[in-house]
């Protein structure tokens, strides 16, 4: 609900200073951390700079897109609207795949929905998209060894 210069003025600035300020493991590795900003498409670019390991995608953005636009920056997580979940188990299985595919087989994608779940969603409706999550990363991860 923020115009372009209150987001990275009140949001990302104050998530770039958390980011930097967070110590590093006792190993000396870097803490992976996710930043997600709900209709944060739009500053995508800037988010995938924050610092962040990876940047969390709601339903409204392009996975593939958003793919192309960080390549390798940043983990991507997302993005399935949760409202499938409220569908018939072909659907979910069709729209979770699709998520999979536009993710791609390079590593760095955390099959997620786009933001929370709702209660009346069926819990067979769940482990459906959890199966299909885990045959079409595999899938994809065979394919890419090949």
């Amino acid at each position: 609900m923020l115009s372009a210069a209150a987001y990275r003025r009140f949001s990302l600035a104050s998530m770039r200073t958390v980011l930097a300020a967070l110590a590093p493991a006792p190993d000396g590795r870097r803490v992976p951390t996710i930043v997600f900003t709900k209709g944060g498409g739009v500053w995508l670019d800037e988010i995938a700079q924050s610092g962040a390991s990876g940047v969390g995608l709601d339903w409204t953005v392009d996975i593939a897109d958003a793919r192309r636009r960080v390549g390798d920056r940043v983990a991507l997580q997302g993005n399935l609207d949760p409202l499938t979940l409220l569908t018939d188990p072909s659907t979910v299985e069709r729209e979770t795949a699709a998520i999979v595919r536009a993710a791609g087989p390079a590593p760095g994608h955390i099959f997620n929905l786009g933001h929370g779940i709702v209660q009346q969603t069926p819990p067979e409706n769940v482990a459906v998209l959890v199966e299909t999550v885990h045959r079409e990363s595999r899938a994809m991860r065979a394919a890419a060894a090949a």
